[in-house]
């Protein structure tokens, strides 16, 4: 199991996180990087979690058990740091480069070893 299915795991046993960013107090990018650091230690989510189990149990008589729907996909994006993943994708990119200069030999040093023979002489001359 991916770490990110494990944060949608927990995110299902706590559906408080959910409330949290539908009223734009924290986004699902800082949730995931509360999550990467600290894991499930209770002591980091007693802010965000709620302990009241009677709107837990609200919450799950609320929303569906299908998994994450069109409308989750799309209030994950609204939240999204669109320059956060911006500078990800440009460093995986310098990533990806460095490690295809690596491993990609350079052409230019062949063709300046290659020295063509003169046209006037022969393989014997």
């Amino acid at each position: 199991m991916s770490k990110i299915d494990e944060f949608k795991e927990f995110v299902r046993k706590n559906p408080s996180l959910i409330s949290q960013v539908k009223d734009n107090k924290m986004t699902w990018q800082q949730f995931y990087e509360f999550y990467d650091l600290y894991g499930e230690d209770k002591n980091i989510w007693n802010n965000y979690i709620r302990s009241n189990n009677v709107e837990n149990n609200n919450n799950k008589k609320n929303t569906k058990s299908t998994g994450s729907s069109l409308t989750e996909i799309i209030n994950m994006a609204k939240n999204m740091d669109v320059n956060k993943v911006q500078e990800g994708i440009v460093s995986l990119q310098k990533a990806i480069g460095l490690v295809s200069d690596l491993f990609v030999k350079d052409n230019s040093n062949k063709t300046s070893e290659y020295k063509p023979r003169p046209l006037y002489k022969h393989f014997e001359d």
